[in-house]
């Protein structure tokens, strides 16, 4: 008999839980895209999510995924030909440098592998070796979603400093913003890149790229920016239409600004980044205290290198497949597959699953997660520890 009849939980690393405040903003008849509500909302939306960004450098839009937003961000300061260094801590450090490379431009990849993130003595060391500046821009993923590791932008800033690199930083945030703490210009970072779907709780469809003025000369300066991607008339737009390229996205940007007052009624973003961080360290409790008696384990080792916004589980093939059929069609739980984790062992990543902790989360929703996957520990007969539910709690009951 399956229990899993009711509202179902999406406890993936994007999309993210939707709001029902977001979806109710959004189920509203088609707005006039002339003037009124929806155009005078937009000086505000912009400041709102600069200020989640901790920037106050420019924003452009785009109706896009967070794919489209890295080939925006590359078309307005890299030209074809011209080379970027990508740091790649997982799946979609490698997917940056294939969407460049795909754009015509010299991607050398450094693969720090799938458990450790980037060791910013190399890229120091590299940096300093390129002395006749060919490398444009360094490519950083704060977060990727494959791996949970989460890499120290701000030290990897202080390294092309200590290089005298003139590149730009470039940061995926997609996963990252509104999750996990992110402080643009504190940390020096020239062009971040996000989206709506993840920590701002939205549907998929707008893309983010934030820069500031030293990228925004870079672009001027550029040969060419395709007419869709430049960034200059979004950030800048003399009409309304300009800040999307031509039809805005209605109906996200409503969910958009729904999903902003959210955060403000929390108190503001440092507090999103505290509650997180607290729902994230209950996670790896539970997984620490079933690791005792039984295969799994995080994925990262050193808790200051882990995501609050995914944590990457092994559990050993097959049992993070068999683990997330069974929450699924039992429980109504999904979890995230083990993207771009396989090995030649286990080339499928049936060994590995995915707990998403982003955006619209609480205490009990964890939890919930939480206690169906330790139904289907043992329902599956998969060994593990005991006391994972307990130690959870304790760390939800730290306040």
């Amino acid at each position: 008999m399956s229990l899993a009849q009711g509202r179902s939980y999406l406890a993936i690393p994007g999309p993210s839980v939707m709001p029902d405040r977001v979806l109710n903003a959004m189920h509203q008849a088609a707005p006039n895209i002339y003037e009124g509500a929806l155009v005078e909302m937009m000086p505000t939306l912009v400041g709102d999510l600069k200020a989640v960004a901790r920037t106050d450098g420019h924003l452009a839009i785009y109706v896009a995924n967070g794919h489209g937003a890295w080939e925006a961000a590359l078309a307005n300061v890299v030209a074809p030909g011209e080379k970027v260094l990508v740091l790649a801590t997982g799946r979609f450090g490698h997917g940056w440098a294939e969407m460049a490379e795909a754009m015509g431009i010299e991607a050398e990849v450094f693969d720090f592998g799938r458990a450790a993130p980037v060791d910013v003595n190399r890229v120091e060391a590299h940096l300093r070796a390129d002395s006749d500046g060919r490398i444009k821009a360094v490519l950083a993923t704060h977060v990727d979603t494959s791996t949970s590791i989460r890499n120290d932008i701000a030290a990897i800033r202080a390294a092309m400093d200590a290089a005298g690199h003139p590149a730009l930083l470039m940061a995926d945030c997609i996963a990252s913003l509104g999750c996990d703490r992110f402080e643009m210009d504190a940390w020096g970072v020239d062009v971040t890149v996000a989206a709506c779907q993840k920590g701002l709780m939205v549907p998929p469809g707008m893309g983010f790229v934030f820069f500031d003025d030293r990228a925004a000369t870079v672009q001027a300066e550029m040969e060419r920016v395709s007419n869709y991607w430049n960034w200059a008339p979004r950030a800048h737009p003399q009409v309304f239409y300009q800040y999307f390229g031509g039809t805005a996205p209605t109906h996200h940007l409503m969910g958009q600004r729904a999903a902003l007052d959210l955060i403000a009624d929390e108190g503001g973003i440092k507090a999103v980044w505290t509650r997180h961080d607290h729902l994230a360290r209950a996670i790896w409790a539970a997984i620490e205290a079933w690791g005792t008696g039984g295969p799994m384990r995080l994925n990262v080792t050193d808790p200051a290198h882990r995501s609050r916004a995914v944590t990457t589980v092994q559990i050993g093939a097959p049992h993070g497949t068999a683990l997330r059929a069974w929450v699924e069609e039992q429980a109504g739980v999904t979890l995230g597959i083990g993207l771009g984790m396989g090995t030649p062992e286990d080339p499928k990543s049936d060994g590995v699953f995915r707990i998403g902790n982003m955006g619209h989360v609480n205490a009990h929703m964890v939890l919930g997660v939480l206690g169906t996957i330790e139904a289907g520990l043992s329902a599956l007969d998969i060994p593990h520890g005991k006391g994972a539910l307990e130690a959870a709690a304790r760390v939800v009951g730290q306040g």
